[in-house]
């Protein structure tokens, strides 16, 4: 008797998960409610090659470490840089389509000038996020200054940019709940 409840309670489980992975299947999206946010190469400021490259690495692992811890979230990364004060839509919403995003963020981290020199920069950043559907359509944006917000004075520029990301991320996700936005997947 326990052994034929025990099977049976096993195989309503199985047909309960099916008919969930079928349902996510059927919406037209394979992974159910997983949204894919394509994330664009930062626009580094000044624009100095010596630092784009750490930038971009800082900027990405900061973004995947944010991904990770969401479930309904996938990233994809792209290595082309958008200008951040003046976004082409239509080859937004290219990228968009050929990669089947449901988002994209058009992100810049500006550096700190301090001294006389032309090469000496602090560690303190401004990270700035613009969030697009995948039409094209503007939905929200954020800055993040990591002196103004932590008064950080010491620490590597790469931790900063981590902080900053992070911060801009979760201004953004406040400012679309705030405004009852229906975007989810963020």
């Amino acid at each position: 008797m326990k052994k034929t409840l025990f099977c049976s309670l096993i195989i309503i489980s199985i047909v309960a998960v099916s008919c969930t992975a079928r349902a996510g299947n059927e919406e037209g999206n394979p992974n159910g409610n997983v949204k894919k946010v394509l994330y664009f190469a930062p626009e580094v400021y000044p624009d100095l090659d010596e630092i784009k490259e750490p930038t971009n690495t800082a900027f990405f692992s900061a973004v995947s470490d944010r991904v990770s811890h969401m479930n309904n979230s996938k990233m994809i990364r792209v290595e082309n840089a958008m200008v951040f004060d003046s976004i082409d839509t239509a080859t937004l919403q290219d990228y968009c389509k050929n990669n089947d995003a449901d988002f994209a963020v058009v992100p810049k981290v500006k550096y700190f000038k301090i001294g006389l020199g032309k090469y000496v920069f602090s560690n303190q950043v401004v990270v700035s996020m613009k969030l697009y559907d995948a039409n094209g359509n503007f939905i929200s944006e954020s800055n993040y200054d990591t002196y103004r917000r932590n008064v950080r004075l010491l620490g590597s520029a790469e931790n900063s940019i981590k902080i900053g990301v992070r911060g801009a991320i979760k201004d953004i996700i406040k400012e679309i709940r705030k405004s009852g936005t229906a975007v989810e997947g963020l």
